[in-house]
């Protein structure tokens, strides 16, 4: 009988990699233990060295772009992601964190939970990816005609729509800080005409689409976009969860029976 190779899957005939293998990461292995790391170099800069010399924006775009940004850059990720690290009291991943805390859930559990709703399609990342491949093809055309097309047609507009019947004007007034840096691209640009262009409908920017705009023009993968806006947004669900976790389940409100719908 012939011996079959233990790197071959019986059923699909692939061959698997032998080990696994990174262009993010090196580790250089301690003399002593090849287990233990003794140095680190990400994308070519050594870790020491970038702790010491730039700034967490820096290193974070170094990470998941593989260079440093330019200052222009840095300045404008930096700014977003100040933007997006407290999604509110308002948004159902603070309020899903939050009652974890209250619960008593155990506090490893807390940003899992909130990540989680922070990931979705409703005020979250999960529509991040749809509108960056959105903008990045509509850079071409002019954007009140592409607003009056989709209102007419009634389609969603990735990355705008109306907030709780109304225009977000946090979400606005960000885009438009953000519009005026140096490192604003042509998606953001394309988006605050589409913003103005839908202003008269009660219609504008949500904040999952401000940061589709920066992150597209920054060059992440649209693919990447719903993970970054959980990254970005994590520091905020989980501060909300600890802060009621010390505190009595009566400290969050009890919504009554009367208060509950159910559509038939």
């Amino acid at each position: 009988m012939q011996e079959k190779n233990a790197n071959q899957v019986r059923s699909r005939n692939e061959i698997f990699a032998e080990r696994t293998s990174t262009k993010i990461y090196l580790e250089q292995a301690s003399d002593d233990n090849p287990y233990i790391a003794s140095a680190a170099v990400c994308h070519g800069y050594g870790v020491n060295e970038v702790m010491a010399k730039k700034s967490f924006a820096d290193v974070f775009y170094l990470l998941f772009r593989g260079e440093l940004p330019t200052p222009d850059e840095v300045q404008i990720l930096q700014q977003l992601m100040i933007a997006l690290i407290n999604p509110g009291p308002r948004h159902p991943a603070t309020r899903a964190a939050m009652n974890a805390g209250i619960g008593k859930t155990d506090p490893a559990h807390i940003l899992p939970i909130g990540a989680a709703l922070l990931g979705g399609e409703h005020q979250g990342g999960g529509i991040v990816d749809e509108a960056m491949r959105f903008l990045r093809k509509q850079q071409t055309t002019d954007a009140a005609t592409s607003a009056a097309a989709h209102l007419e047609s009634s389609t969603p507009i990735p990355g705008f729509g109306a907030y709780y019947g109304g225009i977000d004007i946090l979400a606005n007034k960000h885009a438009a800080q953000l519009a005026q840096l140096p490192g604003a691209g042509k998606a953001l640009q394309w988006g605050m005409q589409m913003s103005r262009a839908l202003e008269a409908q009660g219609v504008g920017w949500l904040m999952p689409g401000v940061a589709a705009a920066v992150l597209s023009d920054l060059g992440f993968q649209p693919r990447a976009g719903v993970c970054l806006y959980q990254l970005m947004g994590a520091p905020g669900v989980v501060a909300h969860g600890l802060e009621v976790a010390n505190k009595p389940i009566t400290a969050m409100p009890f919504v009554a029976d009367e208060q509950y719908f159910i559509e038939r």
